[in-house]
């Protein structure tokens, strides 16, 4: 499968261009950027406008196979020469809270007698940070540190070749940027106004978990910076109306783990959650009680003989047994369960199972707790703590 290339990277590749063009006089309609990966990109520049002070355009987001809301969206980027005399009362006033943000970290090491200073700011259609604990700080723009990083050294590279030493702001836009956001994690995360621009590799690699695991560790960095102790996760979104009239949680607040169980424990711990509470359908959380970690049915699935050795312990009948390991659905094995008067009996057992595994997991330093639900049953089995810990979460959350 093909990759593709990061927001990050296609703003680092607009911004050399446009500096390119600004410095020499001659127009670029190809640029070629190192990203981190050490892939090289040759991005193609469109949008190009010229002006006796300024220099804009644009490159084309190009997602390679992975589907990805933003492939195909204009990343731009205009660079000016900024008056290194000037002070932050001097620009423009959309641009100040960015770079008052950057003062204390960018500048001193840009600052040599022989180095440009090269500022960054996010124009139209890029998000603004309204919330601690992300990649960059309140009221700066969602520009993360990589994809500065690369946006200064390449920018850097042609301030060189040119034998500038001077000053440049880059403001890096995306025209759909505003739009695109409503369809990303953007404003879940306190971000407003529009897209991030991404990218620990510069590389976008096909169906890759990473960029899952890259979210759902931001989600719980954001929470705990803002003081939580108390993470609540969950698979998805299903059973929100059961977790809405049961017990008045709306299951979207919750901090999404996808497949990934094990390691969102693994990283709540190391953010400093203290308690944990995991919250999920039977379909996803019954492969827990085998010590499966990761859910996705590529990596496992025995959810039928997992369920089956809990009704086997709990009484139930040989012939249902054989039933429950014919079923397709987790739910059609209850309900064979349920006919023998025996489900209590065996979710009681599932679940200790199940805490076992998660608690082994997550170690001394973080206690876990567990509810169980199924759309036709409601909740299935709780573990001895999850109520307590869900009023907490209310309240941090």
């Amino acid at each position: 499968m093909r990759y593709g290339f990061t927001t990050g990277s296609c703003a680092a590749a607009a911004a050399k261009a446009a500096a390119y063009m600004l410095l020499t006089g001659k127009r670029k309609e190809q640029i070629t950027i190192e990203t981190p990966k050490g892939i090289p990109y040759h991005a193609r520049i469109e949008e190009i406008e010229i002006t006796e002070r300024a220099v804009r355009c644009a490159v084309r987001k190009d997602g390679g196979d992975d589907p990805d809301v933003t492939t195909g969206i204009l990343i731009a980027a205009e660079v000016s020469e900024l008056q290194m005399s000037c002070g932050l009362s001097d620009l423009p006033q959309k641009l100040k809270a960015d770079v008052s943000q950057r003062l204390e970290t960018d500048v001193p090491q840009q600052l040599k007698a022989d180095a440009p200073h090269i500022e960054i700011a996010g124009g139209t259609g890029v998000g603004i940070v309204t919330r601690p604990g992300l990649d960059q700080p309140v009221g700066a723009a969602a520009i993360n540190h990589v994809p500065r990083e690369m946006i200064v050294r390449e920018v850097a590279e042609v301030c060189r070749l040119a034998d500038y030493a001077g000053g440049l702001l880059v403001e890096i836009f995306v025209p759909e940027g505003k739009e695109l956001a409503e369809k990303t994690f953007n404003p879940r995360l306190g971000i407003v106004g529009g897209i991030s621009i991404l990218g620990t590799t510069g590389i976008v690699e096909p169906m890759s978990s990473q960029a899952l695991l890259d979210t759902i560790r931001v989600e719980l960095r954001q929470r705990r910076a803002e003081g939580a102790e108390t993470a609540v996760i969950s698979p998805g979104n299903y059973g929100l109306e059961f977790m809405k009239r049961a017990y008045g949680f709306d299951l979207t607040q919750s901090v999404k783990c996808s497949n990934f169980i094990g390691q969102t424990l693994d990283m709540a711990a190391e953010l400093g959650y203290r308690e944990l509470l995991l919250v999920g359908h039977i379909g996803k959380l019954v492969k827990l009680a085998g010590g499966i970690m990761n859910t996705h049915s590529k990596e496992a699935d025995c959810r039928m003989e997992l369920l089956a050795a809990a009704a086997l312990k709990g009484g139930v009948k040989l012939q249902t047994l054989q039933e429950m390991l014919a079923c397709l659905t987790t739910e059609e094995a209850l309900a064979l369960i349920q006919k023998e008067g025996r489900l209590e009996r065996v979710m009681e057992l599932l679940m200790e199972r199940i805490m076992f595994y998660l608690s082994r997991r997550a170690g001394e330093a973080l206690r876990v707790e567990c509810i169980v639900y199924a759309n036709e049953f409601g909740e299935l089995a709780k573990s001895g703590g999850a109520l307590e810990l869900l009023e907490k979460a209310k309240g941090d959350w």
